[in-house]
């Protein structure tokens, strides 16, 4: 699970999706990494990878984490749940402050995509929970609209606080050029040693 620790910050320990409020409750904070560690695992085993992490250098520099709607009790809470039948849930996407002109964010959400066509389970879309303001306490991590919107994402469900937005996947082989020329900037930005490419891996 060495990629579990690359995600830093709260959303280590973090169980906002992972459990029903009662259970989530019922876990001392000192065992809340654990248990998100056998939650990965459990997702792992059953239906395969459940996240990305962009790495520049070496140095992991953003993360999503999605899965089906059926691991993610907590998001029976929103307003707009539940999640269509033919979609996976992204649940939580963070880059660093530094490298958020740099494309990451679309080159993590085409990874995810790219993962999802390649199975062939059916699956038709991604959908995510988003805030168009300030989180109020409890509701967890959940991804700004504003970054839905701009890596392809539309909404689905309209709420004037937590709408349900979606993004089709066949919507992918129209960003081709673009992530392409994020990847090109990106490098020029960084300037690492020779001509490192910015990549992601799956979350295992």
């Amino acid at each position: 699970m060495a990629a579990l620790d690359e995600l830093g910050g709260p959303c280590r320990a973090c169980l906002f999706w992972e459990l029903d409020p009662v259970r989530r409750d019922a876990v001392a904070e000192g065992e809340r990494a654990d248990v998100k560690e056998a939650w990965i695992s459990e997702v792992l085993r059953e239906w395969g990878s459940c996240g990305r992490v962009a790495l520049v250098d070496g140095v992991p520099v953003g993360f999503l984490v999605y899965a089906p709607a059926a691991y993610l009790p907590g998001a029976a809470a929103f307003p707009t749940a539940p999640v269509s039948p033919d979609a996976v849930l992204l649940t939580t996407a963070r880059v660093r402050e530094e490298y958020g002109a740099a494309g990451i964010g679309r080159l993590l959400v085409q990874g995810m995509a790219r993962d999802l066509i390649g199975r062939g389970d059916g699956v038709r879309a991604v959908e995510a929970f988003a805030t168009t303001g300030r989180l109020r306490s409890g509701e967890g991590c959940v991804v700004p609209a504003e970054f839905l919107a701009r890596v392809g994402f539309k909404t689905h469900r309209a709420h004037p606080r937590t709408p349900r937005m979606r993004m089709e996947l066949r919507s992918i082989v129209t960003w081709r050029d673009e992530v392409e020329a994020a990847i090109e900037k990106l490098v020029g930005v960084v300037q690492p040693q020779k001509r490192p490419t910015p990549a992601h891996r799956d979350l295992n």
